[in-house]
């Protein structure tokens, strides 16, 4: 069994109440087309759960088969300084065929954020860090793929489809 290393802390983006009795988090790379569709799964099973679910999304870009995805992290985190992590990543996993520099700068203009800034935090070694160190905490928890889902610490190996994330997920409430 592989648990997730380290835990969730305030390092992390996380959406949902921070003490829900379920934790979900992923790790997702945003070219791989099917986090694409784990993106969806996850957003139907947000809504089904509501406050009873906390999810956590962490950078595991595959830069040798999709050589947009650091990019793409690194353009995630540099929202996340202006306080637009989740619509960022919303907007890259929405738009996953145009990953280049040219459209993640349109995007971060899309999304208001200050273009200046944005370029000037997306080329920062600490955000570039940020997202190699999600990638290596990832390798220590047993990642050998993307999406990768934890449930409550631990590596989740069923299926991800709809149905059956969600039965798992609302077993753990009571």
């Amino acid at each position: 069994m592989h648990l997730l290393k380290p835990a969730v802390s305030a390092k992390d983006h996380v959406q949902g109440p921070v003490n829900a009795p379920v934790a979900l988090v992923e790790y997702g790379d945003y070219e791989c087309s099917h986090c694409g569709v784990a993106y969806s799964v996850i957003r139907r099973i947000q809504q089904a759960m509501g406050e009873q679910l906390k999810f956590v999304f962490r950078n595991f870009p595959l830069s040798e088969i999709h050589p947009n995805a650091m990019n793409a992290a690194v353009a995630s985190e540099a929202a996340a300084g202006q306080g637009k992590f989740w619509e960022m990543h919303d907007y890259l996993f929405q738009h996953q065929s145009w990953l280049d520099d040219a459209s993640l700068v349109r995007y971060a203009a899309h999304l208001g954020l200050d273009v200046d800034r944005f370029i000037l935090d997306f080329e920062s070694p600490d955000l570039i860090e940020k997202v190699e160190n999600d990638f290596e905490s990832g390798v220590r928890s047993g990642v050998n793929g993307t999406p990768s889902f934890y449930v409550n610490g631990e590596k989740y190996t069923g299926s991800w489809d709809e149905a059956a994330l969600l039965e798992r997920l609302q077993s753990l409430v009571s």
